[in-house]
This record gives structure tokens, sequence and C-alpha cells, in this order.
């Protein structure tokens, strides 16, 4: 068994030989390093991408801080190598280590990965492959980690079943807490690893794939799945944080350059616009909001912790905060004359004011990022973001009129419906912008036109469409690539393979193990790098499994399909979506349901919950004119069910019943 000193002893060897050695070194501020002796349970926090990226990962550092502050609980972090430093690991018999105290990763107790989006998958194999963790969860024994993984892929776990022990369905704060719980319990008892699963899968929020199994219709699309043991859930509702916990404050600085090198707090969770394609704006309800007194005594602490000179207010929405003209001007006041840079992304174009424009004029900005998505509002509606083409240009005349020089604007291509029309108001509305900073600013406005591609997304409205071809993306993308020219015009645009890959891997099932698999053994990793993604690869993959990619690319699905993914539940009712569907057919959109609720199935469940007390009731706004009934007895929420037209969710400690 391979030590941490001869670990040490190996990389300070190899280190002089690699690119960028002080990703695989670990030692800095505020990491947390405790005497691994005398602590009861070893947690590997993974990120599977090069620690360039994961460093900037939010939920990362959320989890490494939280579980930090237990005593009996020690943290610590593991990187996917970059390929010249993994041959090196390789010839020198390296296991994957972790930074802090540079203990192979089979040694831990739990190893969590984490999977913000498909494209990781093949570095998840190839992190177990590397730390000498069985690949399949079926040949690990209790000697093994037990691995776990969260994110928002998780959401359509189903290509990853067979690799992962448990998968964590929502917000990770408070359950990742109990599966600690969990495994010190079971280990105290000497129990199987199959023990342990199964107590795993009592958890709320949790799912174990080996506890259920999956059928098939003779056309080859999913019929349902059962589970194989009683206390098994189905479906598995998401894990929610009634309320934030305080953020963290005292983040790593990196050695070298990260992605964002900033304090990043999370000013709001959840979003209420309903952009049809937005997989996190679905998957995050309900809205929760930190106070502008909260963020700034975050801030405060992170600064003292850390040094860093920029700020980033986070969310998904960040203009819809409700306070955010007060924050932007308080963390202005309270930081002044300390060379603060406040980053606030995710601005809307229908929410961001003249007010937050003015907050925003001394925060050292160079430019406004703005996501129109589409360029006609015909398309704004289908996909229900209902912004006029007038407003944006307003918005950007009033930006370029505070100095700024630079707008970025974010499309996408290959939207339901969308023509080449479409296509070519993502030019002119551009060069419509531009034209607005000649006349204010002059010669120095420029444009970037950001355009990725649509790719259909579980737990959406969208579920049922399918993806754009090739062909067709190729084909709109040259165009743009013709007409987008001219001095301060610039286009931005991805691989259409990409999306390809994404599109299946999304709204894959559990037949889809067998091709990530393939893919990864015939060399398939850091898929999300164009310098190493292969497509054809990945074509190859799919024809040694025996399945086409079309079939969950460019294949329709009707109304009444069951998806793979529909055991795992959102709260979100699935008549909901369908209606919403039905409504983006019909060019119909809807308002902020911050202004009025259209009924998704997510308050009833959780929103209202967290500030009940043993008898209260409360109304309900999505049961319109009806009472709904909640009772608690101070014990843990563990909804385990939720039907379409009547409300009735079987808790632990509560109990929610109405028509």
């Amino acid at each position: 068994m391979t030590t941490p000193a001869e670990i040490r002893e190996k990389i300070e060897r190899i280190l002089p030989t690699v690119q960028k050695p002080g990703r695989y070194t670990g030692g800095e501020l505020n990491q947390v390093v405790k005497d691994w002796d005398q602590i009861e349970t070893k947690v590997a926090l993974v990120f599977p991408d090069i620690y360039d990226l994961g460093m900037s990962n939010l939920g990362l550092a959320i989890l490494y801080d939280l579980l930090n502050q237990r005593e009996d609980v020690l943290a610590e972090r593991a990187f996917s190598p970059w390929t010249d430093m993994e041959a090196a690991m390789r010839a020198a018999g390296i296991p994957l280590y972790s930074l802090e105290t540079k203990y192979p990763l089979h040694q831990f107790d739990i190893i969590g990965f984490s999977l913000p989006y498909e494209t990781l998958y093949t570095n998840v194999l190839n992190a177990l492959d590397l730390a000498g963790i069985p690949i399949y969860a079926t040949e690990r024994e209790e000697t093994d980690p037990l691995v776990i993984a969260g994110g928002h892929a998780t959401f359509n776990p189903e290509p990853m079943y067979p690799f992962i022990d448990a998968f964590v369905i929502g917000e990770g704060e408070e359950v990742i807490q109990e599966i600690v719980d969990t495994y010190q319990a079971w280990k105290a008892r000497q129990g199987s690893r199959t023990e342990l699963l199964h107590e795993l899968a009592k958890l709320w929020g949790v799912y174990v794939p080996l506890l259920y199994e999956a059928h098939y219709h003779a056309d080859g699309t999913f019929s349902h799945l059962t589970k194989l043991v009683e206390h098994a859930h189905l479906p598995i509702v998401k894990r929610i944080v009634p309320r934030l916990p305080p953020p963290p404050t005292k983040f790593i600085v990196p050695y070298i350059d990260t992605v964002h090198s900033r304090i990043p707090i999370e000013i709001m969770r959840g979003c209420t616009r309903g952009c049809r394609f937005c997989h996190a704006g679905m998957i995050n309800r309900p809205v929760r909001e930190r106070t502008v007194e909260e963020v700034c005594q975050a801030i405060e602490e992170a600064l003292a912790h850390t040094g860093f000179e920029e700020v980033g207010l986070l969310s998904l929405s960040s203009s819809d905060y409700t306070h955010v003209v007060e924050l932007v001007k308080a963390v202005s006041e309270r930081f002044a004359g300390r060379g603060l840079s406040i980053s606030l992304p995710s601005l809307r174009i229908e929410s961001l004011s003249v007010d937050l424009m003015d907050a925003l004029e001394g925060s050292r900005r160079s430019g406004f990022t703005l996501a129109p998505e589409a360029a006609t509002e015909k398309m704004r509606e289908i996909i229900n973001k209902p912004v006029s083409s007038q407003q944006l240009l307003d918005t950007a005349r009033e930006i370029y009129k505070r100095g700024y020089q630079h707008i970025k604007l974010y499309f996408m291509i290959g939207h339901p419906s969308e023509t080449m029309e479409d296509v070519d108001a993502i030019v002119q509305l551009c060069k419509a912008v531009l034209r607005e900073g000649r006349q204010i600013v002059g010669r120095r406005a420029t444009v970037t036109a950001g355009v990725s591609t649509f790719v259909p997304k579980p737990h959406t409205p969208f579920q049922w469409v399918p993806c754009d071809t090739l062909d067709q993306i190729y084909a709109k993308q040259a165009y743009l690539k013709k007409h987008m020219r001219g001095k301060g015009l610039k286009l931005n645009w991805n691989n259409p393979e990409e999306t390809m890959l994404e599109a299946a891997l999304s709204r894959g099932d559990r037949r889809l193990a067998e091709v990530v698999y393939r893919a990864w053994e015939m060399g398939a990793k850091f898929d999300a790098w164009y310098e190493h993604f292969d497509y054809g690869l990945w074509l190859a993959a799919f024809e040694q499994a025996g399945l086409d990619p079309a079939f969950y690319t460019h294949r329709p699905r009707p109304l009444d399909e069951v998806f793979p993914w529909e055991h795992l539940s959102t709260s979100l009712k699935k008549k909901f979506l369908t209606e919403d569907y039905l409504w983006s057919l019909a060019g119909r959109t809807r308002i902020d349901c911050r202004n009025q609720c259209f009924a998704c199935g997510i308050l009833p469940v959780f929103s209202q919950l967290r500030r009940q007390t043993p008898g209260e009731h409360w109304q309900c706004p999505e049961v319109k004119s009806r009472r709904v009934n909640v009772t608690t007895n101070g014990g843990k929420f563990m909804p385990v069910a939720v039907k379409e037209k009547r409300v009735d969710v079987k808790l632990e400690a509560v109990r929610v019943s109405g028509d």
C-alpha cells in the first residue's frame, strides 16, 4: 500500500516535468489539515476536472467548509490530473491522492464526486481507475470507499448508474451530514456493504441505483423502474435546504490562476422566471434569498481570510434579487477605498434597472453581459423570455451611456421551431446594439455574440423536443460566421459534436452506461476540452453497445412517454411541464411566478415548510382558494411521494394534505 510519504517523495521528482505543478502540491492558504489518525471519518471531495476549474466550484467549497467544521470528519480535495501528470503518475505508480495530506483516495471512507455537467462522466471513471477503486459498484467490497455523486447532472444519473454507490439528488448541505452519520453507524456495527446501501436509500434525496431495476418496451423506449427492496423510495424526491446556511468565508487561496480568483457569495438560490430551456431554473426551485447584512458580513470575513480583490454576488438571476440595488450600494459604501471589484453575473434584461446600473458604476466593470437567448420576439415567446428587442436596445443604450464600451450577448441556436430568419436576427440585433454604442462611445464600442446550441434537458418543458441535427447546426453556424463581420463585432461558438454528445447523455437511460465505459476504455476523457474531445470515439462506443445515438438526440417524444429520470422528482409536476411545453407551441408565455403562481408543484411541498411550528396551518398560494393543512412535530421532513392532482406528501414529521 502506497503511503503519503512515498507519494510526496515521488511527486517531488515528477513535478518539474509537468505543466503547472501548483495544481498538485496543496499547501494553499486556508486549506484544512487534520490529524488523520485521530479522525473517525475521512471524506475526499473530487471535482473530476483540472484544479483550475474545480477550485472555482462553489459547491465543493461549501461541502469542504461544512464537513471540516465537524470534529469527527476531515474533508480533503482531489482533482483530475492533466494528461501529462496522469502519465507521470501511472509510470511512477502514484495513485490519485488528496492535496491536503497526500493520502491515496482508496484509503478514504467516502469519495464524493461533483457532477455539474455530463461531459465529466469519463473523467469519473478515469479518476476511480487512477485511485485504484473498482469502477463498478458491484465489484466494491467493505474495505473500498463509499462512492457518492451529486450535482446538476445527477438529476438524470442513469448513464452513470453502475459506477456510483449512491447519488445525492438536490442540495447537499444537510444530506451530506446524514450520509456521514449513516456511514459511521454502519461502520460501528460492522455491517455489510449491502446493508450500508440499504440504510442510505432511506435518506431523503438519496438514490441508490442498485436497489432498482429498469424495464423497457419492445421499441427500446423506457417503461418503468421497480424497487428491489420495499424501503427504497419511489419517487426519490430532491433534497432541499429550507433556509440557506451561512456562506463559507474562509476560501482556499490557490497558488496558480484559476477560472475565478474571487470571493463567491451566493446571494440567492432558485429562479422564478421559468425559461423553458433552463435546467438549473427548474430544478433549483424555490427561491431563497440571503439578507443584505448577511452578504456584507460574509464579504467582510472573506476579505480578512483571503485578500481577494473581487467579490462575485452569485445566483441564477442576480438582478432579480429583491434588494439588489440596496446590496450593491451597501457593498460599495462599506468597502469603499479598499479596491474591491463587484461582479454581478446573470443580469436579466427585464430586471436590469437604471438604478442598478448606476449602483454598479463604481465597481470597475469593463463591460456588461446580457442573455437574450434568442433574437426575435417570436422565439423569445417560445422559450419564455418575453423581452422585446426595443427593451434590449434601450438597456444597451443605458449601459453605453455609463461609459461601458463592451457588451456581450448570449444566444442559443437550435431552439424548437427556429428558422434561418431567426438565426439572421442574431446578426441584425448585434449590429443594432453596436450602432447604439457607436452613437454614444464612438468606435470604442464593441459587441460579442456568444452562440451556443440548445440541448433539451430532463425536468424542463423542452424534455420532449428533438435536438437540432448536425447538418442544421453547421449551416446556422456558417451563416453566422459569414454575416457576423465588421469592426467591433465578434462571434464565439461551440463544437456541434459536443452538443450531440451532451444531448445523448442528458436524456439517456441505463443502457448508456455501457457506452460511457466503452468510450473511456478506448481513451475518452476530458470530453469538455476541445483538444481531447473525440466524437468518432463516442460513435464507436455507441456502435459497440448496439445503440443509436439518434434515438436519444433526434427522436421526438410523445407526451405520454415515460422518461428514464421520472423516478427522480424535482417536485415540479409533469402536468405543469407538459402544459408549459404546449404553451410554447402556441407562443404563450408565463410571467415571473413571484407575481403569479402557476401551480408547478414546488410550493406545497417545500417553500413554506421551513416557517412552520407544531400544529400551525398555512395557506398555500398554489392551491387556489383552498386550505392546505401542515402539521409538524419538530422532526425531519421526509417526502416520499408527490402526486399529480392531489397534494399528498407523506413525511416522517410533516403531513401535507388537500385537493
